[in-house]
Parts: C-alpha cells; structure tokens; sequence
C-alpha cells in the first residue's frame, strides 16, 4: 500500500512537471523557424537583390556584381548557377518578361539569355545616371510599377570637410525615378537619403529610411509622383524642367536652421543634439511646405531597426493570421518587423510590431518562395550587423500554429482597438494594469538622428473586452495626432494556457484621430490592481512610554525619573544588543534591469551584451575598466578614436539622463 501511495505521488508530481512545461510561453522561434539556404563553396552570397522566378527558382544579384539562379531553393540541396557577373555593387534585383533588371551604381541594366544556356550574353544599359564616385552613392531597385516601367532610388553623397552632412552632388542622388522599358527617366519624388527598401505593394509604390540628418529615425512611406520625403539635400534639382517637385532650396532654408556653424579656426562644427531647445517637428514643418510627405509608420530607432530595408507583403494564406500585413527587414539589427496598415480620414497610418530576430547577418532583402516560406537576403559589409556572419541566405519557415500575439491595432475616436491572435484570459484583460500607453516624437533637423523627445506617460481610463476575448478596446487621455504612441500589453494572458504575449509592444503612428463614438465610461472595466495591493508595514520597535513626566533614553540613566506602575526611580532598561551595521555595497544592476534603459537610449542598436556589431561589445568595453563615471563622461562625450576598426561613430548623448547612464554604467562594468 506504502508503494502503491508512492507511485501515485510520484506520478502526480511527474504529471505536476510535464503540466508545468507545457505552460511555459513559447516564443517566436518556436513558430517561425530560421534555416540556412545550403550554399556551394566559392561564392560570397553579400545579398543585394532577390526575386522569385515564375519556375520557383530563386534569382539573387550580389553586392560584388554577380547574378545567381539557384533551381529546387527550397531543398535541402539547391543548385546554384551563375547567371552574369562583372557588374557594380547590384543592389536590387527584378524580373520581367524573361528578363533580369539590376540597379547597377550608374544605370539600370537588363541582363537576357538569348542563346537560351542559363547564361546571360546581352548586358543592355536601359538608362544610366551620373556619378560623382562618392562611396555613398548606392543606386536601389529596380521594382515593377503597376504600369510595368521602373522604380530606381540614389542614395546621397556626403560633403569634404562636412562629412556628415548629405548631399547631392551630381542630378538624381536623393531622388527616386521612374524609368521605362524605352529607355525615358522621369524625376518621381525628392527628399530620400539612403532608400534602401523600396517595393511596390499593391500597385503603391512605398520606401523605408534610415535614420540619419533630417530623419529622426526610420520608418515606412508611401511614395507618389510629386512628393518631398523630407531631406533637403535633392532640393537643388528641383529648378529642372521635368520635375515635379517645386519646392527650392532657398524656400526650404528659410524656414530651417541648417546648422552651418564655424569654430575659431574657421572650420564646420559637427551639429549634434541640443537639450532644451526648441526644435521643429517634420509635422510641423509640414504646415510650412505642404509637398513633405509624413511616414505611414515610424519604426522606433534601435528597438524597430536602425537601417530599414526591404518591405514585402505577406501574401493570403501565409503566416497564419498576419496574411495581408507588411513585413520590414534591418539590416543593422539583423530583425524582421511586422506592420499593420489602415487609413484613417484620409491618411495612412498603422502600427509596427516586432516579429522575428536572430538572423545571422543584416537583413536587406527578402522574397516569398512558392512554398509559402521567406527567403532572407543578408550582408553586412561597410554597414556592420548583428549577428556573426558577413553574408547569408536563410528562410524563416512557419509551423502553422498560432502564436499569442497582437494582430492589429487600430485606432479609436478615443483610445485604440487592440485585436489578438487568441482569445485573452478576461480577469488579465480587464484590468487596467495590464496596459501602459506612452507617446512620443522625434525632432525634424540637420542632426543625424534625434532622440525620443515631447514623452508622455498617457492616462487609461478603462479598457472593454469583446465577447470572444479577441478584442480589446482601450480608452485613454491625450491623444496626440502625429505622434508614436507606444502600447504595451504586458500583463495580458492568453486564456487557454495563460501564455504571455510574443511581443508586448506595439508602436502605432497616428497622423489622424478617428472620428466617430466614443464609449461611455459605464461601459468600461475601470479595475486596477495595481492600485488594490496592500502593502504591509511592520512598524519599527518603540520604547514603551512610562507614564507620567518620566525621561528614558534607552541605555542612558537619566537623571529625571518618577516611578509609577512597575517602573522603580533610577531603573534603567538594558540596552539591545547591536550588531556591527556593514555599509551596503550596490549590487549591479542585471540585464533584465537595464534592458529598458538600453531600448529607450537607443544603445542596443549599435552595442550587445558579448558580440561585436556597429560598435563593440558591452563585453569588451567593461575590459577597458572605465569607471562608471567615466562611462558616462563618454556617453556625453564619445572618443572614436579609443575604438580603431569600427567606421561608424557614436554620436554625442547629451539626452541621456546622469541616473540612467550611471546604471547604465554599473551593468557594464559588471561584466568583467
């Protein structure tokens, strides 16, 4: 009977375990699986371009001027063939009525195989633009208009002496064009500066930006023929004939401070963020020049991305529940997004999530193969990237089960819609501590980059869950038009399993408020149980009054006493043993601690914990054994040249504040 009792408890506790595990939230990998493409010895796969064939082969142009077919691309045996070679720095790829088309530097080239030998024997120039030999004058495309011409966007070039300010040196760098199978080049739009993601999604023609002067972070825009994306730089093309943006230099100047500052030899001062200033805003600025197109979608600095490249459309009947939204790869962060898109008064807005990281290199591009899977381009040579490999091709492979996550957001005459992907545990959901809702902007100036500025912590005022437990309705204060408006939903458990949600954050641009009714508060759970946890206090030892006039000081004898009670004149209470108090050490803060701080300061964007990425490792800067104040003092003051072999350097942080870098600081310095 002892045995039989013992077999059962040992059961109970096996079950108890295995019950334990399965509760245990899954994460993103385990949904969506990353596998490397097999590739053949020799070739250096820097991706620049992907397509996808009509026959399900893979068509992949590179960074060194070459041009693969790979045939069976999803097996695990792909055979690669070289299709052309000897070409310049290809960074985009297309195909067209048994054709390829590449973005060369200087021109767009369609590649043809006459002779039908999986070759290519003609190289033909369909149209070539100048070049100043500017390192940074990368050419991006081509993609297929709905019309069947061509979209190429021109990076721009950097100044001399002011070599972080953009410029465009030669006609078309900073632009995006419209080219036609004829050979005719039409000016589209102005104002890029590194468009290195464009796509046409729907017939709509949309790019990503990467932060830089003028752009406060990257983000998504939708792109139509006429409009101004914001940099200045292009602007000095635009007396041309044939363009369609009107907006001159000059104009534009007068109404910006472009920073041109001279020390007292005579020479350009680097502008770098200002505290407490008052800045102008890309809404702003809108008023005053009303061609600035605003982003459909600001994807945060170093939490989204820090260089956007390719958008793609994830086609119906793939991935799950996210068919029909838009995919964003970095490439500096080596991480794919995820945004939902909806329209509201007319404008184009929606919410940015993140989706999948962990590749091995930068994300530049990506295309769907025929199986449903995504083939994942990557390079990271010039530019730096997370992860541990220069180059690469993988595709993220879909379980087919569905994670807990956000699906949507959208926004409200009042607050915002949050829609699941499962059907959430009610108690978690209505209550009001399970949501927090910030917002925030970037500022519109020759700086490169901007941090978080105008931070608002948003009041919620009550939340309405729907009656299948996959929508919910938050009420909140404060609404700002324009602004990001971060949501996190950290305290919501999914109700089957009481997972946690994948990705607990959304960050939704508002450029309108909806119109429309609002819900009244009776409505609404208003449960908080952040405002319903007691607290108790053990109060402190106190020394038991005697009564009447009497003076006691513990261990003293005083020389006022009167007895009453038990109490005798003179009797003094033994004092309490004391220990020897040690003065307290700070303990480091843990990751998990400072993990915030990182995100909100940006500085995960360019640093990890133990690899090297844009700049070294946390790692590797706690072996120099700075102090933590002078941790900060380079926060506020970088020194490049203390770090030889990384080529982009660490801007100024005046934002930070001198808590956040001190314990910022202290992780740092813990990992010795």
């Amino acid at each position: 009977m002892k045995h039989t009792f013992r077999m059962l408890a040992m059961l109970a506790l096996s079950f108890g375990y295995t019950v334990s595990q399965a509760q245990e939230t899954p994460k993103e990998e385990d949904f969506f699986k990353i596998m490397k493409v097999r590739m053949p010895e020799g070739p250096v796969l820097e991706v620049g371009g992907l397509v996808t064939l009509p026959n399900g082969d893979l068509g992949i142009s590179t960074r060194r001027g070459d041009v693969f077919i790979v045939e069976n691309p999803t097996s695990n045996r792909p055979y690669f063939r070289k299709f052309a070679t000897g070409l310049h720095e290809i960074l985009g790829l297309a195909y067209k009525d048994g054709a390829l088309y590449v973005a060369q530097r200087g021109e767009l080239t369609k590649l043809i195989d006459k002779n039908m030998d999986g070759k290519a024997d003609v190289y033909e120039t369909v149209f070539a633009w100048p070049l100043s030999g500017h390192y940074h004058e990368y050419s991006f495309g081509p993609k297929i208009a709905a019309d069947g011409s061509f979209f190429v966007s021109g990076n721009v070039a950097f100044g001399n002496e002011e070599w972080w300010r953009a410029e465009s040196r030669v006609p078309m760098r900073g632009w995006v064009m419209n080219i036609t199978e004829d050979g005719k080049m039409q000016p589209w739009a102005a104002g890029v500066r590194s468009p290195a993601g464009l796509n046409v999604i729907d017939g709509q023609l949309y790019y990503t930006e990467n932060q830089g002067d003028w752009v406060g972070s990257g983000g998504l825009w939708r792109v139509s023929k006429g409009d101004f994306m914001g940099h200045p730089a292009s602007l000095r093309w635009t007396t041309r004939p044939d363009s369609p943006v009107k907006l001159s230099a000059e104009s534009f100047y007068s109404k910006v401070d472009e920073r041109r500052i001279k020390n007292a030899e005579g020479r350009y001062i680097k502008p770098e963020n200002r505290v407490n200033e008052n800045f102008k805003t890309v809404f702003e600025m809108k008023k005053e020049f009303p061609e600035i197109r605003l982003p459909s979608v600001w994807l945060p600095h170093g939490i989204l991305g820090i260089s956007n490249s390719e958008p793609v459309k994830i086609p119906k009947g793939t991935f799950g529940p996210f068919e029909g939204q838009l995919l964003v790869g970095d490439q500096g962060m080596s991480i794919i997004s995820r945004v939902f898109l909806e329209t509201v008064n007319g404008e184009e807005q929606g919410a940015a999530f993140m989706f999948r990281s962990g590749f091995r290199s930068g994300v530049l591009r990506m295309a769907w193969g025929q199986d449903g899977s995504l083939f994942v381009g990557e390079t990271n040579r010039g530019w730096g990237s997370a992860g541990d490999a220069n180059e690469g091709l993988e595709r993220l492979v879909y379980n087919n089960q569905i994670p807990f996550d956000m699906k949507a957001v959208r926004a409200m005459p009042d607050g915002f819609e949050i829609e699941f992907t499962q059907p959430v545990d009610l108690t978690s959901a209505e209550d009001l501590a399970s949501y927090r809702v910030e917002s925030f902007i970037y500022k519109y100036q020759p700086v490169y980059g901007s941090p978080p500025v105008n931070n608002e912590t948003l009041n919620i005022k009550g939340v309405k869950v729907s009656p299948d437990g996959l929508r919910a309705r938050i009420v909140v204060d404060g609404l700002r038009e324009h602004y990001i408006h971060v949501i996190n939903v950290d305290g919501i458990r999914e109700k089957q399993n009481f997972y946690s949600i994948i990705h607990p954050d959304a960050y939704y641009t508002l450029n309108a408020i909806p119109t429309g009714e609002k819900l009244a508060l009776a409505t609404l759970s208003t449960r908080n149980s952040a405002n319903d946890a007691v607290v108790e206090v053990t109060p402190a030892p106190v020394e038991k009054a005697i009564p009447s006039s009497n003076k006691v000081v513990a261990g003293k004898k005083t020389t006022e006493v009167k007895a009453s009670g038990t109490a005798k004149a003179n009797e003094v209470k033994p004092a309490a043993k004391t220990t020897e108090v040690k003065p307290a050490v700070a303990k480091a803060p843990t990751y998990q601690e400072v993990s915030g701080l990182l995100t909100r300061n940006t500085c995960l964007a360019c640093h990890h914990p133990t690899k090297k990425q844009i700049g070294p490792s946390f790692t590797e800067i706690a072996k120099r054994k700075y102090s933590n104040e002078k941790i900060l003092q380079l926060i506020y003051n970088p020194q490049p040249e203390n770090w030889p072999g990384y080529a982009t350097e660490m801007p100024p942080m005046p934002q930070v504040s001198k808590a956040d870098g001190l314990k910022m600081a202290a992780y740092i310095n813990s990992l010795r």
